[in-house]
């Protein structure tokens, strides 16, 4: 391996999963990898192993285009900004398409979701579908990772619902097939070593889709607690949750969510991260096993 790789976001759990395989499992040189974020304290650890930090802050293009110099491949990683008023986000994904066609990359990569286009019920999905966009119309080969759910995002729900015995939603038959979240930056970092040049899209899952009624009947395996799901109105699943003390932009989030899972546009169960990874994904039975104190208080 005679490229620079680049990882964005590189202080979040994706970020630093995808450089501990790069390191541990793809044997990158860490010179050859730059870890970018807005806080280079946060990576004091892996730049004492000799990779190289730079500070990069999407909201920022000339911050980009610095630390974005004498990469060969970059993975752009989503930024966790749901400002959906302003619209923020997606400029700032542009902000780094633009800065990578600058830096003259060979390579660009991207982690996006399932099913983005814009008939998509997901609130944010027009982010990542009009980052693909831009990420196409700028020429450079690209990966496109379309992450499914993280089975971390149960923490979302579930403890609450075990305590309760209740768990509310309007997900209806609608199945989900979550995937771990370092199955995915396995699968990620296996890309970005290969020496494909090829414009791919993955869409990366769990190894089987369960619907909510499932999912509660395997908690309940496995915590040994009761777990009632309850189908409510989108109305009255939006109501739930803002009594329960989210904000109602991200409230009105988690309800699309649902209208996602219930039009099926979630489904999807793909052999992507074995293929990629060489591995099999962690089922959710296992996910649900390894984390059942936590999930059950």
């Amino acid at each position: 391996m005679t490229e620079t790789l680049l990882v964005t976001g590189a202080s979040g759990q994706l970020g630093r999963g995808v450089i501990r395989y790069l390191l541990d499992t793809h044997k990158i040189p860490p010179a050859r990898i730059i870890a970018t974020t807005r806080n280079p304290e946060s990576l004091a650890d892996l730049a004492a192993s000799g990779v190289v930090v730079r500070a990069a802050d999407f909201n920022d293009a000339a911050s980009l285009e610095s630390a974005f110099k004498g990469a060969d491949k970059v993975l752009i990683i989503s930024t966790g900004d749901l400002d959906l008023k302003s619209g923020r986000r997606l400029k700032q994904h542009e902000n780094a398409v633009a800065a990578a066609k600058n830096a003259s990359v060979s390579h660009l990569f991207y982690t996006s979701m399932p099913n983005p286009e814009p008939v998509s019920p997901v609130l944010f999905a027009d982010d990542h579908y009009s980052t693909e966009q831009a990420i196409k119309g700028s020429g450079i080969p690209y990966t496109i990772f379309r992450n499914g759910w993280y089975q971390e995002n149960l923490f979302l729900a579930l403890p609450h619902a075990i305590a309760s015995g209740r768990w509310y939603t309007s997900a209806g038959e609608g199945r989900i097939a979550h995937g771990a979240r370092d199955d995915m930056a396995a699968a990620i970092a296996a890309g970005l070593a290969s020496g494909s040049t090829d414009s791919m899209t993955y869409t990366l899952t769990g190894p089987h889709a369960y619907t909510t009624a499932e999912i509660a009947a395997l908690v309940s395996e496995v915590t040994g607690k009761p777990l009632e799901v309850i189908q409510v109105p989108d109305e009255a699943l939006s109501e739930g949750v803002k009594a329960a003390g989210v904000p109602e932009d991200f409230a009105d989030v988690v309800v699309s969510f649902d209208v996602n899972t219930r039009s099926g546009r979630i489904a999807m169960v793909t052999d992507a991260i074995e293929t990629l990874s060489g591995r099999k994904p962690q089922t959710l039975k296992q996910f649900l096993e390894a984390n059942k104190a936590a999930l059950a208080g």
